[in-house]
């Protein structure tokens, strides 16, 4: 299963590994421009596969110097840069022996083994180890690795790698000194890990409650410590969660965490040693916004939970991604929602998915959440993956029960562990545990598209009857004409105009069963399901998919009084919030349409969501964020003007803003008092609220809010306040916003991961000077193509720029493709990401969609495009 130059894999395709990898030495020699691995392979023909079928080892630009099969040389002519074959290998066990001469320095790919800043760094997922040597580079393979790692000590006095420090000493004779290291837990190539340079650490430790003492580390660049103590704090919380909430212990005696600023993800769970995106792991209150803060504590997390979903149990292939990402990522959020308050994270989360994974479904990069298909692998790391594979998780939750869930999972931990599994062993736990059959759920797996799920409802008095109709529908998606129904947990309840909860009865006949009203839950898997509720009160609300029990679109006949009820009165947090957008949704939609919406009826109910964020602001900062302009613009569906969206939103907002000024003015005033600053939830919450009220304000009258955003950025004693407010200044044209900019800069021009934000900000304007106000910054002595993480703060914020990435000249367009085929060259990856930002062209009207559509052509007609933009590019073409 190769995707050797972007020719397609195929899950039909799949058969075992004819050899496996017992065991694994290596000995890496480090060089800045010629490192030399030495690999020492352990094969044996495999039971399962074909009898002498020829050895294929992985490679790619490659350079091997010496070839040997147990103990005799082979002729170099066997191993070209992407493969070593040998057509006859031994009957038996035999061992093989392979050099190879790598160039760090040149790797800009940013894959394999390469150079960030001072230091030695690799990066395995998904096909990165064959960058470093020759090897069964597929996730099947579990071998058990020992790394030797010898380096100048001056140019790298850290030696890191898997599992546990074995040995260390001097190279006599020289200035150079060796580490090895071992881990006992076979593990596939993907999760191998070395770094090495300088590096500084904060160093912990963890008892287990298996007894076993923890060393832990957080690696920085030298100087940068004192920045690494949240993370280390995550990390300690992170595994004692693990083991209240599923019973998972840590089974290394150290446990490292790296932090490099060149990493095209943002970490990645190695065995023992995880490599972070310093992003994710620096923060200090001068520095990090809440944001960076909660980011941090949910990467650390999800890395950390990786060690059982996704090492200790692996994916068979990598169609079974989601097995261990959108399993760890069910995890990290289950975490951080105990963490912190629940419905908000619950709120956010859903953001996300419908932000970027809705994106994703509505265009032409839908996909399955185990595809049956890819070109290249590394762009199948995308939210439909991670965020709805998350969503699925909670589906079989919801339907099992928490308790066969538990079970399910457990007999999941108790059967697969040491192995590669598949998305039918793991779902088969559970059907086991529930007695359940699940087949029909499966086809969220194997289907792409988001549901839409209308609701319709009738009301007779004279009965006391309560109908409800339900349908779902899957628009096509590439390459799946047909949709068969989904399994759809719909979470219910009834809600009375006062606010007080209907009691739930149904008849015999299009009733519930006593599973579904013992849960609270209305099983939706056929096409259309009619339901009807007795004894009912007048004016009864259906509060359907409360807490997002699944990810649909749900279209419902509520009126708009009905949602201010559900507003106001929902026991459900997240259907309170959802009611708000919904209105809100319509309000807009109806402005862009024909300039129709009053904003004057919600004064009442915004004014009350003000009065609740005294105690509850976390909360209330969610319902006064208003639905983004990109869920806007696939509510109306098809011939999107985004200049007409934005325009309609700002107007809502601006009339918020004035309605309720007085009321903004106090949330400020008692914000700017609360004390000094503590990353916690509650101080995170009293923050969002204030600069949610700060950017309506701003909204309502641009002058009082520059002079309160200027205010507030003068006197800020936080990044998270000093940035919003700089956020509030860059959307008022005039001085005060350049000068802000500037000071910004020169305060913080020495810390990389600030200056990425400040480079954001800018790109992020809608207004149509920003593409020159971009082009400008790509010559910016701080701007490098080389970072990830610079290259994604200015070009993909820029991406996600509604009105000015989707200038009607096109401008926008080309200056993402123009950076895209720039960049192809140098690091694919990061290319292939930058054009995401063209997912929903085919929504926007005739005369932006030809130029988006002309943009990609110009890309697919380049010459030597890498396998990550050629797939991209025919794909968003169809």
């Amino acid at each position: 299963m190769r995707s050797d130059q972007g020719q397609p894999v195929r899950l039909s395709d799949y058969r075992v590994p004819d050899y496996l990898v017992d065991a694994v030495a290596l000995d890496i020699s480090l060089d800045r421009t010629a490192t030399r691995v030495r690999s020492t392979l352990r094969l044996r023909p495999n039971p399962e596969g074909v009898a002498g079928a020829p050895l294929d080892l992985d490679g790619d630009e490659l350079v091997a110097t010496a070839l040997r099969l147990d103990g005799a040389a082979l002729d170099l002519a066997l191993a070209t840069p992407d493969r070593l074959t040998i057509a006859a290998p031994p009957a038996g066990p035999f061992v093989l022996e392979v050099e190879t001469v790598i160039d760090p320095t040149a790797n800009t790919k940013l894959m394999g083994l390469y150079r960030s800043g001072s230091a030695y760094c690799t990066q395995c997922e998904a096909e990165g180890f064959r960058r470093i040597t020759y090897y069964l580079d597929r996730p099947d393979v579990l071998s058990v690795f020992t790394t030797r790692i010898e380096a100048e000590r001056d140019d790298a006095p850290v030696l890191l790698g898997n599992g546990n420090p074995v040995e260390a000493g001097a190279v006599e004779g020289t200035g150079r000194h060796y580490a090895v290291w071992h881990d006992p837990h076979p593990k596939p190539s993907y999760l191998f890990a070395v770094v090495s340079g300088r590096l500084d650490a904060l160093r912990g430790e963890f008892t287990t409650s298996e007894g076993r003492r923890v060393a832990l580390a957080i690696w920085v660049e030298p100087g940068k410590v004192g920045q690494a103590g949240y993370a280390l704090d995550a990390l300690k919380r992170s595994m004692r969660w693990d083991e209240d909430a599923f019973g998972r212990a840590y089974d290394l005696d150290v446990f490292n965490v790296v932090a490099v600023s060149d990493f095209n993800m943002g970490a990645m769970e190695n065995k023992g040693l995880n490599v972070f995106n310093d992003k994710y792991v620096l923060a200090s209150p001068e520095l990090a916004t809440d944001a960076d803060y909660a980011g941090i504590e949910t990467v650390i997390a999800h890395e950390y939970f990786h060690n059982w979903t996704g090492n200790r149990i692996t994916c068979r292939d990598w169609f079974q991604l989601s097995l261990k990402e959108g399993l760890t990522v069910f995890r990290d959020q289950e975490f951080s929602a105990d963490q912190r308050s629940r419905p908000v994270k619950r709120i956010a989360d859903v953001r996300v998915l419908r932000a970027r994974q809705f994106a994703e479904d509505g265009g032409p990069m839908a996909h399955s959440v185990r595809p049956d298909s890819y070109s290249e692998i590394n762009n199948f790391y995308t939210a439909t993956i991670y965020e709805k594979g998350a969503e699925i998780i909670r589906m079989v939750r919801t339907l099992v029960g928490p308790d066969a869930f538990a079970r399910g999972l457990q007999h999941y931990f108790d059967r697969f562990d040491g192995t590669a599994a598949t998305v039918e062993d793991f779902l088969g736990c559970f059907a086991e545990a529930s007695g359940r059959d699940l087949a029909p759920f499966f086809r969220w797996y194997v289907q792409a598209g988001t549901p839409r799920v209308t609701a319709r409802t009738h009301h007779d008095a004279a009965t006391r009857t309560l109908t409800l109709d339900l349908a779902q529908d899957t628009a096509p998606t590439p390459g799946q004409g047909e949709k068969l129904p989904f399994v759809v947990p719909l979470r219910f309840g009834l809600v009375l105009p006062d606010g007080a909860e209907q009691p739930v009865r149904t008849g015999e006949d299009d009733g519930l069963s006593d599973a579904e009203l013992a849960n609270d839950t209305i099983e939706l898997a056929t096409a259309t399901r009619r339901i009807r509720f007795e004894d009912v009160e007048p004016g009864t609300i259906p509060s359907l998919l409360r807490d997002f029990s699944a990810p649909v679109r749900l279209v419902t006949d509520a009126t708009d009084a009905d949602l201010l009820t559900l507003m106001t009165h929902d026991t459900d947090a997240f259907n309170r919030w959802d009611a708000a957008q919904t209105v809100l949704s319509r309000l807009i939609i109806a402005r862009v349409r024909d300039g129709g919406g009053d904003p004057e009826a919600l004064r009442t109910v915004f004014a009350a969501v003000v009065r609740t964020g005294r105690h509850d602001p976390a909360f209330a900062a969610q319902v006064l964020a208003l639905p983004s302009e990109g869920e806007l613009a696939r509510e109306i569906g098809r011939d999107v003007d985004p200049d007409a969206v934005h325009a309609a939103r700002e107007a809502v907002r601006g009339a918020v803003g004035r309605m309720l000024a007085a009321e903004f003015r106090a949330v400020i005033a008692e914000g700017a008092a609360a004390g000094p600053y503590a990353p916690d939830a509650a101080g995170a919450g009293r923050r969002a609220f204030r600069n949610a009220a700060l950017s309506l304000l701003a909204a309502g009258d641009p002058a009082l809010g520059a002079a309160q955003a200027r205010a507030q950025f003068d006197g800020a004693d936080n990044m998270t306040d000093r940035v919003a407010a700089l956020a509030v200044l860059s959307l008022i044209p005039g001085e005060a916003r350049e000068a802000a900019f500037a000071a910004f800069y020169e305060r913080h021009a020495a810390e990389p991961l600030v200056i990425d934000k400040w480079f954001a900000l800018q790109a992020s304007i809608p207004e149509r000077s920003t593409v020159d106000r971009v082009r400008r910054l790509l010559g910016h002595p701080a701007f490098t193509l080389g970072v990830p993480n610079r290259v994604y703060a200015l070009l993909g914020a820029f991406g996600a720029n509604p009105t000015e990435f989707n200038r009607p000249d096109g401008a926008g367009y080309d200056l993402v493709a123009d950076a895209v085929v720039t960049l192809d060259g140098r690091n694919p990856q990061v290319a292939a990401r930058l054009l995401g930002a063209f997912r929903s062209w085919r929504l926007l009207e005739p005369g932006r969609r030809a130029l988006a559509e002309a943009a990609l052509k110009r890309i697919a007609a380049g010459p030597d495009l890498s396998a990550d933009v050629r797939e991209i590019t025919s794909r968003s073409l169809g």
